[in-house]
């Protein structure tokens, strides 16, 4: 009974979270108007990752709670997409993203073998979009309009999740998926953070 209480929090909270992940994120591009720090490749790898693991889920009739959130984290990073796009003066290239994205959420379903491919792609497409926005770090070595708080929402999402995939579908390749995100996550946000002192220990001594 303890255990099943305890399921609910972590997915009922998970979903909240979700709904406002990356809130945070899409404020401050909207009030800076600036995309410094900000990696347009992890966004499109994560949309990817995102994409397929929540088709992976419908596919085998996954419970509906283990995956809710996607919908909606597909949603805002979508908005982060176009924003960027906006705001690096690219925004004509929405139209050859959208047809890929669709045609490639299309095609994952044609057989059985393609999204069991596509998700054992997963883990590692999503942890390039990490590694993407690290190297996007330690490169400008400026956290510039990155948003530490979405990075660790983001932590905690995974987090939890790695708790509800062992207490339902024990499914393997979905746990290390969130271990691996759980980690990643938390170096990103421990990044921004040092970047972000960084910046302004600068300031200071200037």
């Amino acid at each position: 009974m303890q255990s099943d209480a305890l399921l609910h929090v972590a997915n009922f909270s998970t979903l909240l979270v979700c709904m406002v992940l990356k809130f945070p994120q899409i404020f401050v591009l909207l009030r800076a108007k600036t995309t410094t720090g900000v990696s347009l490749q992890s966004i499109v790898l994560e949309l990817v990752g995102y994409i397929v693991f929540v088709t992976y889920q419908v596919y085998y009739d996954y419970p509906p709670p283990t995956y809710l959130e996607y919908p909606i984290l597909i949603a805002q990073d979508v908005v982060l997409l176009l924003l960027i796009l906006l705001y690096d003066g690219r925004l004509q290239n929405s139209l050859v993203y959208s047809v890929v994205f669709v045609v490639g959420w299309r095609l994952l379903t044609v057989e059985k073998w393609i999204i069991d491919f596509a998700m054992s792609l997963c883990t590692f497409i999503s942890a390039a979009s990490k590694f993407a926005q690290l190297q996007c770090l330690w490169k400008s070595k400026d956290a510039g309009q990155v948003s530490a708080l979405t990075w660790g929402l983001a932590t905690y999402t995974c987090a939890t999740r790695i708790y509800t995939t062992m207490a339902t579908t024990g499914d393997m390749q979905v746990l290390v998926r969130f271990i691996v995100m759980t980690f990643l996550n938390l170096w990103v946000l421990l990044s921004v953070l040092y970047y972000r002192r960084q910046g302004r220990s600068s300031i200071k001594e200037d």
